[in-house]
């Protein structure tokens, strides 16, 4: 159906659209009240079909490229806005913003409705009639919770209270024992005031640690003494300094979101009680296609996503956005609260905006400072996203037996190995083996980065380029071929001439080459990775083929069996009369005894 039949015909229903080039790769998705009011306020009918002009030049070159569309309705404009949010993060459009995924903050919280009550850490809502918040903390929560255990006498263990026997913890001073009644509740309590007083004005903390510090250090305790150092230096961090004057009673969660030529960055800041007490901030791309509605929307949409302890009434922006009254009302019903999202233009609020601002673009100078390697692999390669986030692939085996696929992730200039993932592969072949761990990376619930980097020539840049394209996924990808000298992969940094691969074409750099390097140093760490897994697979398969042979199993019948089970734990696991159908009642016999 051509463009302008469909635009014609679409429903008066709520819902999301979406729109595709020539080629078939998702442009933009948007969500509507009005399918039809929406879609049709970006064309004009007479006397031709043509984009309306008086839309921001983004717009108008992102409806020069469309050729088709699609939609999907729901329910209500809630269920749209909620749809679009997840696809967006799901599919990455072109011309839509992707902000990073936000991450869930830890809370330091106290429930005083017990006796003796300790200090504990949380990133959700705590059931409870008496219990008392502080944060969140993006980051030195835990450091802060440390701090006020070494520095109060406050009951150190959940499970302490439940022995009625004093511990180690009493003998080193470091608790007043109210397991043995060594302490009064009261007077326990002024303990808990005092800790309090500490977590709101943490120069009460950080002048004790200097004091602990300078003991341990006179003691020879060296090492002691520069992890509370260490400690000291992240709890002044957490604080953003401020001499603006609030009522004590003043709490705000506020949102800067500024954009650069080549990149953006989004500041959160919290202030609680009068005070601000912690900050975050996290970069985006696709800053070309920069839009103040869809960032703010979609930060703010992102971070309160979760069940978060504490959200307060005023939410502080830095710009006016268009569905601002909307996220407000979604917000305040999801939170069940009353919620107002403000961009105050005088007075002290709008000082607090400047404050986010200022910080704002002084993060976007450090990091340009910092990222000039990967822009530079950026313009080399024509990437349409900076290379944030990176994803690199490899497999390994040997003659076909533990057979395995490793994924490193490379964030934001450093190694985010709790995103590591291990494959074990049935493929048999080496593209075949690929394509299988591009199939499960694509069906695993991670947000998608900006690039991946595959071990390999053009067929395994065609295989992601088809995959991703069957998913509907706007990705890029780049393969770089090892040099091969005696047949053999050379893969010295400096020294090695690898090809690469791109949408571009084939690119050849010299060895020296930082760009080469840096695509070098993350496939090798790919290689390392998938190479430790695959001997450690191989030496548990070993040992297990050996226990196999000591039941007086052959070579053959054990080869038999891993072709047919493909792993030694799916053997293990089979019924008498799998064993059965694939060997023989002997060999059954011998496995289930």
């Amino acid at each position: 159906m051509q463009l302008e039949t469909k635009v014609k015909s679409l429903p008066d229903s709520a819902g999301v659209y979406q729109y595709f080039d020539a080629k078939g790769r998702l442009l933009y998705i948007g969500k509507a009240k009005n399918l039809k009011n929406r879609v049709k306020s970006y064309f004009r009918f007479t006397p031709t079909f043509r984009p309306n002009a008086t839309l921001s030049p983004r717009i108008v070159l992102m409806l020069s490229e469309t050729i088709t569309m699609d939609y999907i309705v729901v329910q209500s404009e809630e269920d749209a806005l909620i749809l679009e949010n997840s696809l967006i993060k799901q599919l990455k459009p072109k011309f839509n913003i992707l902000l990073r995924d936000d991450k869930t903050y830890p809370y330091i919280y106290i429930d005083e409705s017990v006796d003796f009550p300790r200090f504990e850490i949380t990133r959700k809502i705590v059931k409870g009639k008496n219990i008392t918040y502080y944060g969140p903390f993006p980051s030195g929560g835990r450091e802060l919770l440390n701090a006020l255990y070494e520095l109060y006498p406050l009951v150190q263990k959940s499970s302490c209270l439940r022995g009625k026997k004093a511990c180690l913890f009493y003998q080193i001073k470091k608790c007043l024992a109210p397991c043995e009644g060594f302490i009064a509740k009261e007077e326990y309590h002024g303990l808990i005031q005092k800790a309090k007083e500490g977590i709101k004005k943490r120069s009460i903390l950080t002048h004790k640690l200097h004091a602990r510090m300078i003991e341990l250090s006179n003691q020879e305790r060296f090492e002691e003494a520069a992890a509370m150092r260490d400690q000291m230096a992240t709890i002044k961090a957490l604080e953003m300094q401020s001499n603006i004057d609030f009522a004590s009673d003043a709490n705000f969660d506020i949102f800067a979101i500024v954009s650069s030529e080549d990149r953006g960055v989004v500041i959160k800041i919290f202030m609680r009680e009068g005070k601000i007490i912690s900050s975050s901030h996290s970069y985006f791309r696709q800053t070309h296609n920069f839009e103040a509605n869809s960032a703010y929307k979609q930060a703010l949409l992102e971070f309160y996503t979760h069940e978060i302890p504490f959200v307060p009434h005023e939410i502080l922006v830095a710009n006016d956005f268009e569905e601002q009254a909307e996220i407000e009302q979604f917000l305040a019903q999801k939170i069940d609260k009353r919620i107002k999202i403000i961009h105050p233009k005088i007075g002290k609020k709008a000082r607090l905006i400047e404050i986010a601002l200022t910080n704002a673009h002084e993060l976007l100078k450090i990091h340009d400072r910092d990222t000039t390697i990967e822009q530079d692999v950026a313009n080399l390669l024509s990437l349409s996203a900076f290379p944030y986030r990176v994803e690199i692939f490899d497999n390994s085996h040997l003659q076909g037996e533990a057979t395995v696929g490793g994924m490193v992730v490379w964030d934001e200039g450093g190694w985010d190995k709790k995103s590591y993932r291990r494959y074990k592969l049935q493929a048999k072949d080496e593209y075949a083996q690929m394509q299988e761990m591009l199939t499960r990376r694509l069906e695993g619930a991670e947000l998608l980065p900006d690039l991946w980097v595959l071990d390999g020539g053009s067929a395994n840049l065609n295989l992601a380029k088809r995959l991703l394209q069957g998913k509907g996924v706007n990705l890029d990808v780049i393969a770089i071929a090892k040099e091969k000298i005696d047949a053999k992969a050379n893969r010295a940094v400096g020294k090695a001439h690898d090809t690469l691969y791109c949408e571009e074409g084939i690119i050849k750099l010299q060895s020296s080459d930082k760009r080469l390097q840096w695509i070098q140093r993350l496939r090798d760490e790919a290689h390392r990775y998938a190479i430790d897994y695959h001997k450690n697979l191989k030496r548990t398969q070993d040992k297990s083929s050996k226990w196999l042979q000591k039941k007086g199993i052959g070579e053959a019948t054990v080869t038999k069996l891993i072709h047919y089970f493909g792993t030694f734990e799916a053997i293990e696991s089979a019924s008498f009369d799998e064993i059965r159908s694939v060997t023989n009642i002997k060999i059954a016999t011998i496995l289930k005894s």
